[in-house]
């Protein structure tokens, strides 16, 4: 695991009281809460500071972290065993976030400035970013996903609590790996008259038997046996439309990428990326006697070398030395 310091997150010496640290923690909280906060980097700092607080503020759990020693933040290290034997079932982690306690201590301050105002202060519900995995023909034809999900809520005496929510995401055609869809409104409900937050989807696909993604390029091995690679054919080939058919040029090589125009993913507003079949050749797991003969019969009569460069190779290498 990477080691985090928290005390140097909260910006408090080791032997901070808990008085201190729970300043501390107020003070970085309301400074990088995304609602409030003009940071570039307000929402990472944000939950590195209550992840931090969440350690520190529990004296068993504040003590366990202190038997770890001060290591170099980033720094990948392993915990001793019997400190892994008496807190690994604890659900105690460096990644181990509850946002809870924090939220109760913002509203307190956000009422006090709204009381200010002469009322509640409008706050905007919360942006939510989650992964969603589709398939290739998913992204190819467009689809339309029902997405059960736990969101943080407040109950009407403003307590945090999570209830489940349903969401609909429509996935338009072309969707390719690492996009970020954005579904406005569909995020965390807005207090006081505030506006609901959005939803991100990061689109990653599936892994596909045939076809490789990149961007809306797709990619495929196509393997041909040695005649057909030879004297050039006609194969069909599968594609996310369809199959089709593919003119194989005579003496094609090992390695040739073959196109297929407008054959690979739609793009967002016109036209199609490509199909690339990259050429493999093939030969016969088990040849029968009548191919084994032919083939017998080839490398009498050939006068084909492939590795005629090997020999010129080393005769240039002779003349060096």
């Amino acid at each position: 695991m990477k080691y985090k310091d928290y005390y140097e997150v909260l910006g408090v010496k080791r032997e901070a009281s808990e008085a201190e640290i729970k300043a501390a923690y107020r003070k970085l909280a309301h400074k990088y809460h995304p609602d409030v906060s003009k940071e570039k980097d307000a929402e990472a700092r944000f939950k590195e500071v209550a992840e931090a607080y969440q350690t520190l503020k529990d004296a068993d759990k504040r003590a366990a972290y202190d038997q770890l020693g001060k290591q170099q933040p980033g720094e990948e290290f392993r915990p001793p065993p019997d400190w892994q034997k008496q807190y690994g079932e604890t659900n105690f982690a460096f990644d181990d976030l509850n946002l809870a306690d924090l939220f109760a201590e913002l509203r307190g301050h956000a009422g006090q400035r709204g009381g200010r105002a002469g009322g509640p202060t409008h706050q905007p519900g919360e942006d939510f970013e989650i992964p969603v995995s589709i398939t290739l023909e998913q992204a190819f034809h467009g689809t339309e996903l029902k997405l059960q999900l736990s969101m943080p809520d407040y109950d009407e005496q403003g307590a945090l609590r999570r209830t489940p929510h349903t969401v609909t995401a429509h996935i338009p055609k072309g969707a390719t790996q690492g996009q970020r869809l954005r579904l406005p409104g569909k995020g965390g409900k807005g207090r006081n008259g505030g506006r609901d937050g959005d939803l991100y989807l990061d689109i990653s696909l599936s892994p596909h038997p045939v076809f490789r993604a990149s961007g809306h390029n797709l990619y495929m091995d196509l393997p041909l046996a040695p005649w057909e690679a030879v004297l050039g054919a006609s194969v069909e080939v599968p594609t996310l439309g369809g199959t089709v058919r593919l003119k194989i040029p005579a003496g094609t090589k090992a390695g040739a990428k073959l196109r297929l125009p407008k054959r690979g993913l739609p793009k967002p507003r016109s036209g199609e990326g490509d199909l690339f079949a990259m050429v493999q050749i093939a030969v016969p797991d088990r040849p029968t006697e009548a191919e084994l003969a032919l083939f017998k019969q080839l490398a009498e009569v050939s006068k084909f070398d492939p590795r005629t460069h090997f020999s010129q190779e080393a005769q240039h290498a002779s003349t060096i030395h």
